[in-house]
């Protein structure tokens, strides 16, 4: 790997775009089903615009993150490393993930939570090859009635919600787009 590709990526304005997307990822969960634009950081491939982001805001060097197969590459552990710190861990010690839904798998190995501290959880970053308001139909917090959106697996998002208040969270990523499916979603 050449230095330059792990110093490229990061926000070019640290503060603003950090501020935008962490606006963008709290709206994503705070509103399932609702796709927002995420910009300002890039990293290696095959990681989205979106997912870079994401761990750009959300991580440092105090965030356990595991990838996936197709995104445990040595460019993509140099740029998380310079870029966030972040350790690389297995799925079991995550407090993130990246990666497709088949990579992330299996979900059981992630951590749900406690009851005494359920926000001690996992928040799975998945990338889509599309993000769209269209398939399951969603209801919940940050939703007036009912939403829609284009789920990987849909049994396994009720399984999930079965075990709320634990369970995890999920974002969605494609390109410049994120959309987010908080473990309080039911997924009808």
């Amino acid at each position: 790997m050449q230095a330059t590709s792990t110093l490229t990526g990061g926000f070019k304005t640290p503060a603003m775009d950090a501020a935008h997307a962490f606006r963008a990822a709290m709206q994503a969960m705070a509103r399932p089903g609702t796709l927002q634009t995420i910009h300002g950081g890039t990293g290696p491939a095959p990681i989205s615009p979106a997912a870079a982001c994401l761990l750009l805001t959300l991580c440092d060097a105090t965030t356990n993150v595991f990838l996936g197969a197709r995104h445990d590459t040595k460019d993509m552990r140099d740029w998380l490393a310079f870029h966030t710190g972040a350790p690389i861990v297995t799925r079991a010690e995550a407090q993130f993930a990246l990666g497709t839904w088949g990579d992330l798998h299996p979900l059981a190995d992630y951590s749900i939570g406690t009851p005494e501290y359920p926000y001690r959880s996992a928040t799975l970053i998945v990338e889509r090859d599309m993000l769209d308001t269209a398939g399951a139909t969603l209801r919940g917090p940050g939703i007036a009635t009912t939403a829609t959106l284009n789920l990987p697996d849909i049994d396994a998002f009720r399984a999930n919600r079965a075990l709320f208040p634990l369970g995890l969270d999920f974002y969605f990523t494609c390109s410049s787009t994120v959309a987010g499916l908080p473990r309080s979603t039911e997924v009808l």
